[in-house]
């Protein structure tokens, strides 16, 4: 198994590296980039990002960073699907969505409608695109308590740091991948 996980990854980066090369040779990355940031489930994210108010680059950037658009990922964690929902957050926003108790966390059209409309309460909440990415990471009561801590938030509205070094990292790669998508797209 261990041999077969390293023959993969072997081939991915053989790949990655044919495409990178034949990229150049074209004088253009641009495809390169299109490949290794896609817009995977488009007509999904088109119509949620609509109906709730987020821009989709956001979204692709989240679902990039997230699960690598693998609609099966499972984190170390237990967040599950595109959008890496935790099973509790999941059901929360099913009752907020009317949804059925059938729904199924792995469907990509159903992960990412919970998921952009999780991102569109965080937004309500935080009225700030970055606050609202960090408390889709860590949780709306650790952003809640970030704001409310004077040494952290002199105005109770915002983070000049934040103090989860994961959490930061986390936000400092959805905003880098959504200028990458806003760049290509």
């Amino acid at each position: 198994m261990v041999w077969n996980l390293h023959r993969r990854r072997g081939l991915l980066a053989f790949f990655l590296t044919a495409v990178i090369l034949a990229g150049a040779a074209c004088g253009s990355l641009h495809l390169v980039k299109r490949y290794l940031y896609p817009r995977g489930y488009c007509n999904h994210v088109e119509k949620y990002c609509a109906e709730y108010g987020i821009d989709e680059n956001l979204v692709y950037a989240v679902i990039h960073t997230e699960s690598g658009f693998d609609s099966d990922a499972v984190s170390h964690m237990g967040a599950c699907g595109l959008m890496q929902l935790m099973p509790e957050t999941f059901e929360w926003l099913g009752t907020k969505l009317g949804a059925g108790s059938d729904e199924n966390i792995f469907d990509p059209e159903t992960n990412i409608r919970y998921g952009i409309y999780f991102l569109s309460l965080l937004h309500a909440e935080f009225g700030d695109e970055r606050l609202a990415v960090a408390a889709y990471h860590a949780g709306m009561g650790r952003v809640n308590q970030w704001l409310s801590d004077e040494l952290l938030s002199p105005d109770g509205r915002t983070l000049e740091n934040i103090p989860f070094s994961d959490t930061e990292y986390y936000v400092k790669k959805v905003e880098r991948a959504k200028r990458v998508y806003e760049n290509l797209y």
